[in-house]
């Protein structure tokens, strides 16, 4: 794919004709091209012939490619060893807030994602065609990883702020653009880029440590493949650490399906509420934003590709007849529901008192209805059982030796595993002949942090007691992934705002069961709106970025922000050195006896903890000697642990 629509260097660019550059841009360019593109255009090249006049070492792109992002810069420059990333805003005379996040967004995301620019300086020019000259005095601000704070520059201050620039290494462009871009996306950026066509090798790393998302697709279509040619029905168990991409790949093979064989009408499954909300938001919003449909066509459409769970099993309680899907993506499948807690939440909500399965032996049979073929893809995470009546793996295995013994099943090879598996019958049911293990069924390494491999390792040690080995984890972890711990919620506050940079999103989270932080001002119980606080902007009130409405376990499992401050209750609390678990009710603290209930918490805490991609503060209250249900020793022990654990604190 070309990376940009078109490159030269600076000697053969002031050399060529406007017209014949702008042929080249016209040419590369795949949509109508309006008067208005093509007068801005003629501009930019305009103010860059007259500006680069004095600067014939550079190379120049235009209208880059960003696509993590969708986007392409206006237009690139490598000049003294350093990424120049210019946008223009024609006919200009200003610079609005969200022009400047645009162009910082661009160069965090070349800093970032682009493999040739990781070592290099990046600088974000916002170039306002109208406004006035103030290249008497150039200030740079240099920021973390060498990427400089956006700087303001008129149409001809350009040449002179070039000049402020000392020259760094020589740039081999030619290495440069053969480095290629491997961004880390965002589930939502991920399920956009998808669901525009594009291939997720555009998407996603390609370093040697990161297991290759695609490998694991091919793996599915060849399952799937062979069940269609052979008319047998196959399940899929495809596990994954936290943030290993077990989401993006679910997404992949569904939207790979879905394009190619339509006949198949491939569906992406969750019964996760909150990420069903977003997605099915976030594609209608950019669908809406690149004038493909209008926005109820194009919720009506994102709604049959992303469904929640719960809706497809009340749809086939109704229906009796096949799906209209032959292929079926469960995201989250260990969170399926056990028969007490299906049938409970059935009758609760209809009357009906006759469901007497699980959810997956329930989701099984559906699927079971076609004569021919079908195949189940189930995502399996670890550590991620978070509520009660949650199954686990063992109802599914359970299901399919004594209904479905004819099925073909088909496994990762680390199923059995303690962090994914934890019901001892279900590990001997992995033992039987009929299931194929597959090593390619296995994603074994977090893609939520681009910066922060040894993150999952850490919450876990913290989290099992282990703070020497957390410590150790840690020392090499926080070289580009901050962690840090306050008592005030205010520093909280000031830190996430102060790291972000760009667009990049923070909020606050917290246990469903931290009630008495109340007294903070953080109110889980009140219900954040999922697609508003996710996908909202700086200026909304309702969004994550305002750092008022706090987002739980619950709302946040399988999405992710750049920055997370992570808000710790008495719920989950150190005391003589090990974890006590509690949960409020009425009026105090009540010690939590169930095993299972005591793990949910501790997963809870684990969700957390592995939601910021590119660092995260925690907040321990002080708590009140006045309150019985805050008395300080509920969080002291708390907050001198994570210390242990080698957490900064920013009281010190």
């Amino acid at each position: 794919m070309r990376d940009s629509y078109y490159y030269a260097n600076v000697v053969d660019f002031l050399k060529d004709q406007e017209n014949a550059i702008l042929g080249e841009l016209a040419k590369a360019n795949t949509f109508d091209l309006e008067l208005q593109q093509r007068r801005a255009w003629l501009s930019q090249i305009t103010i860059l012939k007259n500006q680069l006049s004095e600067h014939p070492q550079g190379h120049l792109f235009f209208e880059f490619f960003i696509p993590r992002m969708g986007k392409r810069v206006d237009v690139l420059l490598l000049y003294k060893g350093i990424v120049f990333v210019i946008e223009f805003k024609v006919g200009s005379i200003s610079f609005d807030r969200q022009a400047i996040d645009q162009v910082y967004d661009y160069a965090l995301d070349l800093k970032n994602f682009h493999l040739g620019s990781h070592s290099l300086p990046v600088v974000p020019i916002l170039l306002a065609t109208d406004a006035p000259s103030t290249a008497t005095q150039i200030d740079i601000v240099w920021g973390e990883h060498d990427v400089v704070a956006p700087i303001m520059s008129s149409a001809d201050d350009l040449s002179a702020l070039l000049q402020n620039f000392d020259a760094f290494s020589e740039i081999d462009v030619l290495e440069w653009r053969k480095s290629g871009y491997c961004p880390t996306p965002t589930i939502i950026e991920a399920a956009q880029t998808l669901y525009r066509g594009h291939d997720v090798s555009e998407i996603s790393r390609s370093d040697a440590g990161a297991v290759n998302l695609q490998a694991t697709a091919q793996r599915i279509g060849e399952i799937i493949e062979t069940s269609k040619r052979d008319k047998r029905k196959s399940i899929c168990f495809i596990t994954g650490v936290p943030g290993a991409g077990k989401t993006l790949a679910g997404l992949n093979i569904a939207t790979i399906r879905a394009e190619r064989h339509r006949d198949e009408h491939a569906v992406f499954l969750s019964g996760n509420g909150p990420l069903v909300k977003v997605l099915q938001e976030a594609l209608a919003r950019d669908q809406v934003a690149r004038r493909v449909s209008t926005k109820s066509d194009a919720l009506r459409a994102t709604k049959q590709f992303v469904q929640n769970i719960h809706h497809f099993r009340d749809e086939y309680i109704r229906n009796t007849k096949a799906p209209f899907e032959k292929v079926a993506v469960f995201d989250e499948a260990q969170r399926a529901w056990t028969k007490e807690q299906a049938a409970n939440f059935m009758r609760r909500r209809n009357g009906n008192d006759n469901f007497n399965q699980s959810e997956p032996e329930f989701l099984i049979r559906v699927m079971d209805r076609h004569t021919d073929w079908c195949t189940i893809v189930c995502l399996i995470g670890g550590g991620q059982e978070i509520n009660t009546g949650e199954a686990g793996l063992s109802e599914w295995l359970t299901a399919l030796k004594i209904n479905f013994p004819d099925w073909c099943v088909h496994a990762s090879d680390v199923l059995e595993d303690k962090h994914y598996t934890i019901n001892k019958r279900a590990v001997e049911m992995l033992q039987a002949p009929n299931i194929e293990k597959h090593k390619n069924l296995h994603l074994s390494v977090s893609m939520r942090s681009f910066r922060a491999e040894q993150l999952n390792a850490f919450v876990s040690e913290a989290l099992e007691g282990n703070a020497h080995s957390a410590r150790t984890v840690l020392e090499q972890l926080a070289k580009n992934y901050p962690i840090v711990v306050t008592r005030e919620l205010d520093s909280a506050r000031v830190w996430l705002r102060e790291r972000a940079r760009g667009s990049e999103r923070f909020g606050l989270v917290a246990s469903s069961g931290g009630y008495r932080l109340r007294a903070e001002g953080i109110h889980v119980k009140a219900e954040i709106d999922a697609p508003n606080w996710f996908l909202n902007g700086k200026e909304d009130v309702r969004s994550s970025y305002y750092l008022e409405e706090v987002a739980t376990q619950f709302d946040i499992q399988g999405l992710e922000l750049d920055w997370v401050g992570v808000c710790w209750d008495a719920d989950l609390r150190r005391l003589n050195g090990g974890w006590k678990y509690h949960r409020f009710i009425g009026t105090r603290w009540q010690n939590l006896q169930d095993a299972s209930r005591q793990l949910y918490l501790l997963n809870s805490y684990r969700v957390l903890l592995t939601r910021a991609r590119q660092g995260f503060v925690i907040f321990v209250p002080q708590g009140s000697r006045s309150d019985a249900t805050r008395v300080p020793k509920f969080y002291d022990e708390t907050y001198k642990y994570l210390l242990e654990c080698g957490v900064s604190s920013l009281d010190s």
